[in-house]
């Protein structure tokens, strides 16, 4: 009765605050393309959370409550066979009702294609994505989102599925693909160390199948907890064929299984690594780049696993990370690894001193390198991604070494060149627009005063023309944020730089004519290359507008774009000869019949011409930024911005086409980035 949870109104405890778990959703789950959230308060409280707005993070739904709902509909029944239970007061069914609302852990899977039935009949692929959320009774809700998720409406289904595990405490995805066809399940832990594989069946999943039973990775009830499961998809170079690396933490050991589907059957390798920590692993992590798993316990010690395969299984060389040699005596409660594997983030706080423990605990993040800027350089010219947001802890190692040498080594810029030269991606243009900025940014003079500390001074208006780096006052706060964060390599530990430092290694700035000039030149000539390299993406992202136009008008109509105006802009330069672009303009113009559809300006009636990319002016002076994406004025006091600042875009009108919302729910053109 002293449940804070189900007797709120009891007012017997002060309510719990602070979390107990939480689980990011895999990218372009969101409105904006970006993750969801799903956090497990103190409570019991299970929410889904997402950054809707800058900055802005908002609760979508309150699953506790929708679930709390479908039992008390079910009569808090699983299935319809059950009998019907005793009454509230009885203390067994209270408990019984307790354990099968209470949350212990929650996972999300990667985005799977549904079939969704129109009203005409015809089906059209639709993304989900599924969240597991695992019961103090051993039950498995499976909830099933559509995406875009924007909150209760977005459920899809909800189903329960019973594991047999007593007292289960951790749980995790198992994904697998095999001749293309991709399997599914879910791995459970038990307190008492056994580890089992659970079978999901999902209805209208295209592509997705699952497990005919259940699959027991481990059974011995040795009482040994299991801690955290990763799940990490591999190519075993002796089968040759895919195959699973299911890594638990139980105790102070790692236990690992390997699964590999075979014509006959399934396959299971599994086995213990020892001898790793003198205390209980306490978290772990892996890196599914290349199958590296991470532990660490509470003494300051990280262990670094790499499997390597063998003819039948693999086994795994380990070495020891010591954390006391890079941030002093420090005890870990937590690790993490970066997606694509460049950084390590530990949760530290300080250790023993001369054999006492701090008065006061400062829980801090530390960031540790686990790769070479030669090796983050290397695998973003090789990337399969070609998305510079959604690999930006390389970006961040290829920034710091160039902000700090000042230059872009020649081995990247030919490199980059010859990828240019032979495929002319878009994402190499954009990733070399990404370094010119950079080292723009490295040849400026570092503020004297750290730009993210609030001043008690009066407040000063500074005006900066930087039209290379496209940046605003906000950047500069969020750069001299970012500076400050240390970020300590393994061999080198003076690696991190912090603002005095980049202030004494800056350029030296010569009070003399003849000192200013060439420095003056060689500025001007990075930001010429910038503006360059932003009209070869401006330009490409025009032809890919105006193709939209040709395929979805069959007949003149003014479709809101621009379309004369772009055509126009692009064929203006007569140094840009682009034989695909004329071919197109010339099938757009014999189509718009000499029409033109211009825009007019909202408060004078004016048309307002197609002079510039980046804003509209009519003839009485009023100025209106222009999307993008799609190239039209936007004439309203709210738009959207890049999550860099590098452009704005307007916000979709109900009137809109599906292909222009289409268009509108594009990342930035220049950086990659997610629109707010």
């Amino acid at each position: 009765m002293l449940d804070r949870v189900f007797n709120p109104e009891g007012k017997s405890l002060t309510s719990m605050r602070g979390f107990k778990y939480s689980s990011w959703s895999p990218l372009g789950c969101d409105a904006n393309g970006r993750c969801l959230l799903a956090a497990l308060t103190m409570d019991n409280r299970l929410t889904i959370h997402a950054n809707l707005n800058r900055l802005q993070w908002v609760q979508l739904v309150d699953l506790t409550e929708v679930y709390g709902e479908r039992l008390c509909e079910s009569k808090y029944r699983i299935s319809k066979t059950e009998a019907p239970q005793g009454d509230l007061g009885d203390f067994s069914e209270f408990q019984r009702r307790h354990s099968m609302q209470t949350p212990v852990r929650m996972e999300w899977s990667g985005i799977c294609t549904t079939q969704q039935v129109k009203h005409n009949n015809e089906c059209r692929d639709v993304g989900s994505v599924l969240l597991a959320v695992l019961f103090e009774n051993g039950n498995i809700a499976v909830w099933q989102f559509q995406l875009p998720f924007v909150g209760k409406e977005s459920i899809t289904s909800c189903n329960t599925i019973e594991s047999g595990i007593n007292s289960p405490s951790v749980l995790s995805w198992w994904e697998y693909e095999h001749n293309n066809r991709k399997m599914s399940g879910l791995i459970v832990g038990s307190a008492f160390g056994p580890v089992k594989i659970l079978p999901v069946n999902l209805k209208a999943v295209k592509g997705y199948f699952t497990l005919r039973q259940p699959v027991v990775l481990w059974q011995e009830m040795d009482q040994l907890p299991v801690h955290s499961i990763r799940c990490i998809p591999l190519y075993h170079p002796y089968q040759k064929c895919s195959c699973s690396l299911v890594v638990a933490a139980r105790g102070s050991y790692v236990f690992w299984c390997l699964l590999l589907i075979s014509k006959a059957s399934l396959n299971v390798h599994n086995s213990h690594v020892t001898g790793l920590h003198s205390l209980p692993i306490v978290s772990m992590t892996a890196d599914k780049q290349n199958g590296t798993v991470y532990t660490c316990s509470s003494d300051g010690k990280v262990r670094q696993l790499i499997p390597i395969f063998t003819d039948v299984a693999l086994k795994f060389e380990h070495q020891l990370i010591k954390l006391s040699e890079v941030f002093g005596s420090v005890r870990t409660h937590g690790i993490a690894v970066s997606p694509c594997g460049a950084y390590l983030a530990v949760i530290t706080t300080e250790g023993m001193t001369n054999g006492l423990h701090p008065v006061n605990k400062n829980y801090q993040v530390q960031f540790v390198t686990l790769k070479t800027f030669e090796e983050a350089a290397a695998q973003l010219l090789e990337s399969s991604v070609q998305n510079l947001f959604r690999q930006v802890d390389l970006t961040d190692l290829v920034r710091w070494k160039i902000l700090k040498d000042k230059h872009i080594p020649q081995f990247l810029q030919e490199a980059l060149d010859k990828k240019i030269e032979s495929c002319g991606s878009t994402y190499f243009w954009r990733f070399k627009l990404f370094l010119l900025r950079i080292l723009y940014q490295s040849m400026q003079k570092t503020p004297s005063e750290v730009m993210w500390k609030p001043s008690h001074e009066d407040a000063k208006i500074l005006i900066s023309d930087s039209p290379g780096i496209g940046s605003t006052e906000d950047d500069q706060q969020e750069e001299g944020t970012s500076k400050q964060i240390s970020k300590q390599s393994l061999g080198d530990v003076s690696r991190g730089m912090d603002t005095e430092d980049l202030a004494d290694d800056s350029l030296p700035q010569s009070t003399d004519a003849g000192g200013r000039e060439p420095m003056e030149e060689k500025l001007l000539e990075i930001q010429a290359q910038i503006e360059a390299v932003e009209m070869h993406l401006t330009r490409e992202h025009m032809k890919r507008v105006l193709g939209e136009v040709y395929l979805h008008t069959w007949i003149t109509e003014n479709t809101s774009i621009p379309t004369r105006g772009v055509c126009d802009f692009l064929m203006s330069d007569e140094s840009y000869d682009d034989r695909t672009a004329r071919v197109l303009i010339g099938h757009i113009l014999k189509k718009m019949n000499k029409q033109t559809f211009p825009e007019h300006c909202s408060l004078c009636k004016e048309i307002l011409p197609f002079t510039d990319r980046k804003q509209a002016v009519c003839c009485n002076g009023h100025i209106w930024l222009r999307c993008f994406l799609t190239y039209q004025s936007c004439q309203s006091l709210v738009y959207r911005r890049c999550l860099l600042h590098d452009s704005i875009a307007r916000h979709p009108t109900p009137e809109d086409p599906e292909w222009i919302k289409r268009l509108l729910q594009g990342p930035c053109t220049f950086c990659d980035s997610p629109v707010f």
